[in-house]
């Protein structure tokens, strides 16, 4: 039996103070006033309900982590 995944994603715009996440399901959440703090509340948040970074790229003012979970 194959594993399965649930991938979320965390996206910073750090210039313009904007955070925007994606939960599995393409939940999204998105918070103007982003900040280190509210970085580390999302990552904290997805990492209670399983998840780990995979994955995490940048440029610019830009950046956006991919986490995943196993669910099967």
């Amino acid at each position: 039996m194959a594993e399965r995944y649930e991938q979320a994603i965390v996206e910073w715009l750090w210039d313009v103070d904007a955070l925007r996440t994606v939960a599995p399901g393409g939940q999204e959440g998105r918070s103007s006033g982003g900040s280190y703090a509210g970085v580390l509340a999302a990552l904290g948040s997805f990492g209670a309900q399983g998840f780990h970074v995979v994955g995490c790229s940048g440029a610019g003012n830009w950046l956006l982590w991919t986490l995943e979970r196993r669910v099967g």
